[in-house]
């Protein structure tokens, strides 16, 4: 059994969204993430919303390279852009380097 390729980064993004505009959201995010998912270097992706209304995303990257190319690809710069003007009411990110990791099994 081959061993999973464990990221070298990973980019936490949470953010909350402007009262009424979470189908439309949706609609542009899984845009976003079809975009995102054939990038070279990009492992995995999970969102997660809290009871708070808080979004969180978690996503990982094998690469600096491979990272900085999906922040500047312009599908994904013209995102950010919409997301700043007609989605999110704040947001944070952080990138991460991974140090350690373990799994079980």
């Amino acid at each position: 059994m081959t061993p999973r390729a464990e990221p070298a980064y990973v980019i936490v993004f949470r953010s909350r969204l402007k009262p009424g505009v979470e189908a439309e959201y949706g609609e542009r995010a899984e845009a976003v993430y079809q975009l995102a998912a054939k990038m070279p270097g990009m492992m995995s992706a999970q969102d997660f919303v809290a009871e708070d209304g808080e979004r969180v995303s978690i996503i990982e990257f094998d690469s600096a390279e491979h990272l900085a190319a999906w922040r500047e690809h312009p599908e994904h710069r013209k995102a950010q852009a919409e997301g700043r003007e007609k989605f999110y009411t704040s947001y944070a990110i952080q990138i991460c380097t991974v140090e350690r990791a373990s799994r079980f099994p």
